[in-house]
């Protein structure tokens, strides 16, 4: 049997639809030069690609 991989865990999140959720990259360090509309795209959630999560789901799905 295959583990769940917990890196995936930490970095993903499914929704109660069924998507996946994670962080935008960009918002840790070198803020300064980014723009106020960077920033705040960036600070919100977004929805993994519907073909990238049937990948990630494979990681994750073992220990739901």
């Amino acid at each position: 049997m295959q583990k769940t991989k917990k890196a995936m865990i930490k970095r993903f999140k499914v929704t109660a639809s069924g998507k996946l959720v994670h962080r935008a990259p960009g918002t840790r360090h070198l803020l300064r030069h980014k723009t106020s509309r960077q920033l705040r795209v960036a600070g919100k959630d977004k929805v993994l690609a519907k073909g990238m999560s049937a990948r990630v789901m494979k990681f994750i799905a073992v220990g739901l």
